[in-house]
């Protein structure tokens, strides 16, 4: 059942209510709570992609009673034995530790085990599922119960997407008893990302076997994990092929044939787990592979969810490339892009530097040109465990999993529209040759808060006009945007940090300040870094905030207020010479 957020109402039964309250099997039945807890895990809301339930409360009858749910799961999900499901009861040693535990959204637990501490005065808003294998005969506790639930917590599921809802499974007869009769739903029974990453493997395999003419799961065991660099994914399509392959065969030999969920495939399990049936996927072999087995669980380790959606947008690039299809290239290939520029507003942070050449690279339009699979294959590697850096702020990519729908065609033609350039991409391309040309006299006095000259500003835009990267159309627009071209190009360029800490040097130096104020002037001259110029209003604006949730006022006097404008004010006059700003 799945309860609204905003008003309780109940709308989801996993199971047709019972002919008596108690339910027709006692919740104490050891069959009855495996098979029950497997049903739950299996239908409820899920979290990280899709991959991991999300917070759930089981209401159990008795300490006894709780115990056995737990050596229940830890039975049936071998893999998450131990701190994912845990007991909190009055008999439990730090039982308020694990309630403070459990009300972190990434830490386990993840499913708590509750024997009355978790009825009522809990308020953890990551609450998706309750499970009720309890009777409630108190209409006031039951409802105190599912209020557990009705907590409201934005970017819950993803960027964006908020919790809306959550799911009440009652296997004992509780909304029976109490006279409700609520709308009935069929659960969360969309797949996870591990298994449209697990299909999208399968059927990139089989596309790279019609395409090389099935010779790459032949030249050496397709699941061969010897390390060989040369022909690896990055360097060759059989490597690629076979490096899927390996990839799939291990996610199989993880399936456990002792869990619940896997038993019932054991014989396509068993079929998969030898190596000679990899070598070449027959499009039999394939459809079992996604249809059978790509929703079984794992005892391979996840990654984080941000590497695994990225994984996916590349998959979904690969299969455009070997397919030669257009379905999916543009629209990711441009959130490709927008990962990279993003990555590259980031550069003071190691990892991020030691791939800028091949952020530079992709945030560019060039590298797409005749682009390959071994190529897009080196970048995921590289990228995908960085992109958990991108700032929360410019999380904005969807992620969709639906075909594009062309309807009828037609033809329009439009009278005095120019064709324009992309203003990110503009962006984008004058960083990549400005990173390449960074020694340039003019740039590192933008970069070292010198004063820029008329005579400088000539260079830089005789420079952009020769680069090819826009036209005197792109070049005034840009200027006009950022008030200034030396504005424009020190916000592609940054501040070095010691000059930016060096415009700062007297105010820190003559005054002593608090932590709080050190803070608050470490947060701008960051923000200067990485933007190379920053407006006063920005001092009134995240994570400003975070300091001074009423601005400056709140930390300095008004004469350093004015102070600290009248730095900024000069940084930026810096990158402004008399005839520019005119």
């Amino acid at each position: 059942m799945s309860g609204s957020v905003e008003n309780s109402m109940i709308t989801y039964r996993p199971h047709p209510p019972s002919s008596t309250p108690q339910g027709s099997a006692h919740p104490g039945n050891p069959q009855f709570n495996g098979h029950s807890t497997k049903h739950a895990i299996a239908l409820g809301h899920k979290v990280a992609g899709g991959d991991r339930i999300g917070k759930t409360i089981i209401f159990a009858k008795n300490n006894n009673h709780a115990k056995f749910i737990a050596e229940r799961f830890d039975a049936s999900f071998s893999r998450y034995k131990g701190d994912f499901a845990r007991l909190i009861t009055h008999q439990i040693e730090g039982n308020q530790s694990l309630i403070d535990t459990f009300s972190i959204p990434e830490r386990a637990p993840h499913i708590a085990i509750s024997v009355d501490m978790l009825d009522t005065g809990i308020d953890v808003p990551e609450v998706v599922n309750l499970v009720f294998f309890k009777i409630v005969r108190s209409k006031t506790k039951f409802w105190q119960m599912i209020g557990r639930g009705t907590r409201l917590r934005p970017d819950l599921f993803a960027p964006g997407v908020a919790k809306k809802d959550f799911f009440v499974f009652d296997f004992c007869g509780n909304f029976e008893f109490f006279g409700q009769n609520p709308t009935t739903s069929e659960g969360s029974v969309s797949p996870s990302l591990t298994e449209r990453i697990f299909k999208a493997r399968v059927e990139l395999v089989s596309q790279l076997d019609q395409r090389l003419g099935g010779t790459a799961g032949n030249d050496r065991a397709a699941t061969d994990t010897a390390e060989d660099d040369a022909t690896d994914g990055t360097h060759s399509e059989a490597g690629l092929r076979r490096d899927l392959a390996r990839d799939l065969h291990a996610r199989v030999r993880g399936m456990r044939l002792d869990n619940i969920v896997v038993r019932p495939h054991r014989r396509a399990v068993e079929y998969f787990v030898d190596p000679a049936n990899w070598q070449t996927l027959t499009p039999e072999a394939a459809d079992q592979l996604a249809h059978e087995l790509a929703g079984l669980p794992s005892e391979v380790a996840d990654d984080g969810e941000e590497a695994k959606r990225f994984d996916l947008m590349i998959l979904r690039l690969q299969h455009d490339v070997v397919t030669s299809s257009a379905r999916h290239f543009a629209r990711v290939r441009a959130d490709v892009q927008e990962i990279a520029s993003a990555l590259l507003e980031q550069t003071t942070i190691p990892a991020i530097r030691a791939e800028l050449t091949l952020l530079d690279e992709v945030a560019a339009d060039e590298w797409w040109q005749d682009v390959t699979l071994p190529m897009l294959e080196r970048a995921r590697r590289r990228i995908r465990n960085l992109v958990r850096l991108v700032p929360k702020a410019r999380r904005t990519i969807i992620y969709t999993d639906f075909a594009d729908q062309v309807d009828s065609v037609t033809e329009l033609e439009f009278v005095g529209v120019s064709v324009g350039t992309d203003r990110e991409r503009f962006r984008e391309k004058v960083r990549a040759y400005l990173r390449a040309h960074e020694d340039h006299v003019a740039l590192q006095k933008l970069r070292r808060n010198r004063q820029l000259t008329s005579a400088d500003l000539g260079d830089l835009e005789r420079m952009l006009a020769e680069s090819g990267v826009g036209d005197k159309q792109d070049i005034d627009q840009a200027r006009r945007a950022a008030e200034g071209l030396g504005l424009f190009i020190r916000s592609l360029v940054g501040l070095d940090r010691n000059a930016a800490r060096e415009a700062f040097g007297e105010f820190l130096d003559s005054r002593t300040l608090n932590a709080a104020q050190l803070d608050f002037v470490n947060l701008i001259i960051g923000d200067l870094t990485a933007n190379g110029v920053m407006k006063p209003e920005r001092l009134y604006e995240s994570p400003f905030t975070g300091v001074a949730p009423r601005g400056p006022e709140t930390l300095f006097g008004s004469e350093d207020v004015d102070r600290i404008i009248t730095i900024l004010d000069s940084v930026r006059a810096r990158a402004t010479p008399k005839t520019d700003a005119a």
